[in-house]
């Protein structure tokens, strides 16, 4: 039985280079501190390669070969690519099983249950503070009929957001008044 493929390669500092000698990944730091992790042991499951970074074309072959993970991000840690063997199916099976969820009703089911389960989470959490909690919001979504994905994802995203705002008004009370925030920024604000 082969070894667990626990080892994570993560160069996120500036400056790194991964290459390959002698059936090895050699990684080097700009002080050229190196650190070898030998391919025969098996143990590197992915490399996390952010931008600043330098990696062996001839290196990319055997990770490939190695069936090793490549995950591409930018200099602050965003994913852009993912980098996998060509062999590697294992997706399909996760596919078929989205696509069979969509027919079954299985999607709305789970979709349902996620968003409750996160609402149920938060209401403990304001309980636990003494503030206010509604389970208004909850049975809206229990009660949801909608059994077509794409109107129930609007229908649960709508009563997620609304349910959100009444959380982070709670939450925020928690805030002594003069640093109290007013209102939540979402990813989508800009600074």
């Amino acid at each position: 039985m082969g070894r667990k493929k626990d080892i994570k390669i993560i160069l996120d500092t500036y400056g790194n280079y991964l290459g390959m000698e002698k059936g090895c990944i050699i990684l080097r730091d700009k002080k050229r501190k190196e650190t070898r992790y030998p391919l025969i042991e098996n143990t590197v499951g992915e490399i996390v390669l952010n931008s600043g970074n330098m990696i062996s074309t001839g290196l990319l072959t055997y990770l490939g070969f190695w069936g090793i993970d490549v995950l591409v991000s930018t200099r602050y840690g965003r994913p852009i690519a993912m980098l996998k063997d060509l062999e590697d199916d294992c997706h399909v099976e996760t596919r078929v099983s989205q696509y069979r969820a969509l027919k079954n009703g299985k999607g709305c089911y789970m979709a349902k249950k996620f968003v409750v389960g996160k609402m149920k989470g938060q209401n403990s959490l304001l309980a636990k503070y003494g503030l206010e909690t509604d389970d208004s919001y909850i049975k809206k979504v229990k009660a949801s009929k909608e059994t077509k994905l794409y109107l129930l994802r609007k229908r649960l995203l709508g009563l997620e957001g609304k349910f959100g705002r009444f959380y982070f008004k709670q939450i925020f009370k928690l805030f002594p008044e003069e640093i109290r925030p007013m209102y939540r920024s979402s990813y989508r604000d800009k600074f």
